[in-house]
């Protein structure tokens, strides 16, 4: 079964470039290996480093001398 996805022209111009440059034979193996490289990243790449404390957002108010 095929799906249809909708991607941005400079998004399908990076595959096409990754597709070329790693010789993979469609958009779909371009997608698996980037999901697989993604995979492959130690949790702490994810945004905030393991093991960090959550942060308190504090009004604009409480900057103003």
């Amino acid at each position: 079964m095929t799906t249809t996805v909708q991607v941005a022209d400079e998004t399908r111009r990076l595959l096409e470039k990754l597709k070329k440059e790693r010789k993979l034979g469609s958009y779909d193996q371009v997608i698996r290996w980037l999901v697989a490289s993604e995979a492959r990243l130690p949790k702490s790449m994810y945004g905030a480093a393991r093991g960090s404390h959550g942060f308190e957002r504090v009004s604009e108010d409480e900057h103003r001398p």
